[in-house]
């Protein structure tokens, strides 16, 4: 699918891998929806790309679904998503106060996996009522991570939520394939996001250091590339790719 004059939609796209997936797609012509909790970021990057804010909660289906009907109306349609609204914590399952309190367990569960699927589910129905283009009406891109297959210690709501987007790939773009819409994964290593540009830069340096090759963070607009690279090559379905420069996560 070419980019230019399509509608995208990109959660967490207030900053992060979002930002530069929205800025990457506008380059390109598309018209850039960008979604996000954070009103004031959301608002800035929507502002410098030309294109349309919708403040949402991923893990609500009123919010979701409202901002479906907005970009719709607004836009016209939407060819594109791209799901890279997510959280983390870092909390061991039995620690010195005690085992880990379910309820963060299930909030990272309710934003990334819950999140995902219900952004999937409405942007895919809205999908299904465009014209298609040789045969494709639209394209969605989840945002998994390597820790889906090598979490860490005190990782398991976080591996656990996004082993469950790597999951649901396959099944979900072989269901939407009648549809005409292709679904796709990428799994980052470390990249230079703002949660890691929160550690102080000798800290950043050292996990760069752990990266085979290229021995560096991941930068955000490598990311953005690849998103661009799945949603223009029509035979790409059903993959979660890997993005982490041959990293393999140790238990710490």
């Amino acid at each position: 699918m070419e980019l230019a004059g399509k509608v995208a939609v990109v959660t967490g796209g207030a900053s992060g891998l979002g930002e530069a997936v929205g800025r990457l797609f506008a380059s390109a012509g598309a018209r850039v929806s960008v979604w996000d909790r954070d009103a004031g970021g959301g608002e800035r990057v929507a502002g410098e790309l030309g294109g349309f804010f919708c403040q949402t909660d991923v893990a609500s289906e009123g919010s979701v679904a409202a901002a479906v009907e907005a970009v719709r109306g607004r836009l016209g349609a939407v060819h594109v998503a791209v799901n890279c609204a997510g959280i983390a914590t870092a909390r061991r399952m039995v620690g010195k106060e005690g085992p880990m309190p379910l309820g963060e367990f299930e909030r990272v569960i309710a934003v990334n996996l819950v999140g995902t699927f219900n952004v999937c589910r409405l942007a895919a129905a809205a999908m299904a009522a465009n014209e298609p283009v040789e045969g494709e009406r639209g394209v969605i891109i989840n945002t998994a991570s390597i820790a889906a297959f090598e979490g860490q210690v005190g990782q398991t709501a976080y591996a656990a939520s996004k082993a469950g987007i790597a999951g649901l790939t396959l099944p979900m773009a072989r269901e939407l394939a009648g549809l005409g819409i292709r679904v796709c994964a990428i799994a980052p290593g470390l990249f230079d996001t703002p949660l890691l540009r929160a550690l102080p830069e000798k800290v950043r340096a050292e996990l760069g250091t752990t990266v085979p090759f290229p021995a560096r963070l991941g930068a955000p607009d490598e990311f953005a590339a690849l998103a661009r690279h799945i949603v223009e090559n029509r035979y790409m379905n059903g993959e979660t790719v890997r993005l982490d420069g041959a990293l393999r996560m140790p238990p710490r």
